[in-house]
């Protein structure tokens, strides 16, 4: 528990201060399409970060699966750039504590929409990276980033898990 704990902790320092640098923007772009970088630009910083950093952290491990790489990158695009820190934290908390409490939280005036991002962000980031052209797999891997099917997807999981 202290290790979720420090995590979500790495988490919101990271979403207050996120940044992508402009040498970090111009490699990924080299890589993606217009469309995937289209939809990488669209997304919060701190999720950009995150995709940034899950990435790094299975190159680091020798990953050179450019499917799994891009699925890294793109795993949390649903979230969108208003999905703020709040409705995230009690999101996090309410699928570790109190995992019934999702539907009241995303009927909540305020914060509801944003729950709402949480909840469905896997299913709806695979549909976004499916219509930026991602290949059957890539979209796969980030539909079921929560489930893994395959040693990839735990690949996926595991690095997601370890960078908050």
């Amino acid at each position: 528990m202290p290790g979720w704990w420090a995590g979500k902790i790495r988490r919101v320092r990271v979403h207050l201060g996120a940044q992508v640098s402009l040498v970090e923007r111009d490699a990924i772009a080299r890589v993606l399409t217009p469309a995937q970088l289209a939809l990488f630009d669209g997304m919060h910083p701190a999720d950009r970060r995150h995709g940034l950093d899950v990435r790094a952290a299975l190159v680091a491990e020798g990953e050179g699966d450019p499917d799994l790489l891009l699925a890294a990158l793109l795993h949390d695009c649903a979230k969108g750039p208003a999905t703020g820190l709040v409705p995230r934290v009690l999101w996090a908390l309410s699928v570790r504590y109190a995992p019934g409490t999702g539907p009241i939280l995303a009927s909540l005036p305020g914060i509801g929409p944003g729950v709402r991002r949480m909840r469905d962000h896997a299913l709806r980031s695979a549909d976004l990276a499916a219509a930026a052209g991602c290949s059957p797999r890539t979209v796969d891997l980030i539909a079921r980033q929560e489930a893994p099917r395959d040693p990839a997807g735990v690949r996926l999981a595991r690095a997601d898990e370890a960078m908050g």
